[in-house]
């Protein structure tokens, strides 16, 4: 290498690597700003669906309940067409809920590039200064 840059000096090289390390840095906390912004917006649509979703499922299930108790009620006793249709609607809303909380789940929220390409970088980093 000395053969390619015969007229800088350790000084100069150690002081380009710390600019050309503290811009690597910089550009680290910027591809880490984006992919926040990016698992902010998932988190976002995944919370918006879980309340659409609630919401929906809120209105139509008060019309269905009604109908399925009343439609049982000529069949069996009304407390027990009661019982049935309120476990099966909470077998649903268990449902719905556990899907909303996986897209929720922090493991989607990692910020794994970043983390990788930091841990390239430093790695990197350590081998120039030996």
């Amino acid at each position: 290498m000395a053969d390619v840059l015969p007229d800088r000096s350790l000084a100069g090289l150690f002081g380009e690597l710390t600019r050309e390390t503290a811009q690597l840095f910089r550009q680290e906390i910027d591809l880490a700003k984006a992919e926040l912004a990016e698992k902010a917006r998932q988190a976002g649509w995944g919370a918006a669906e879980l309340i659409t979703g609630g919401l929906v499922l809120f209105v139509a299930f008060q019309a269905l309940v009604a109908a399925a108790i009343l439609g049982l009620a000529t069949v069996i006793a009304l407390w027990a067409a009661a019982a049935v249709v309120g476990l099966a609607l909470a077998v649903i809303g268990a449902a719905v809920l556990a899907r909303g909380l996986a897209a929720m789940r922090g493991e989607n929220l990692t910020l794994r590039r970043t983390f990788e390409t930091f841990r390239d970088n430093t790695r990197w980093a350590k081998e120039q200064l030996r």
